[in-house]
């Protein structure tokens, strides 16, 4: 790093946290859509029109 001195690492360092911050993100984001997913497969789409209809 000592040879490296054009590097500003301070920048590189915080470019990667904030990389892996988007990464965990966008992992517990996917998890919680297919959980979603998941759900509305198990349930009945008929039954989730007609409430929204009955709802009106």
């Amino acid at each position: 790093m000592e040879k490296m001195k054009e590097v500003n690492w301070q920048e590189e360092i915080r470019k990667m946290i904030i990389e892996r911050v988007r990464e965990e993100a966008k992992k517990r984001l996917i998890a919680e859509a297919r959980e979603l997913r998941k759900m509305m497969k198990s349930s009945r789409i008929s039954e989730m029109i007609r409430e929204d209809r009955n709802a009106r």
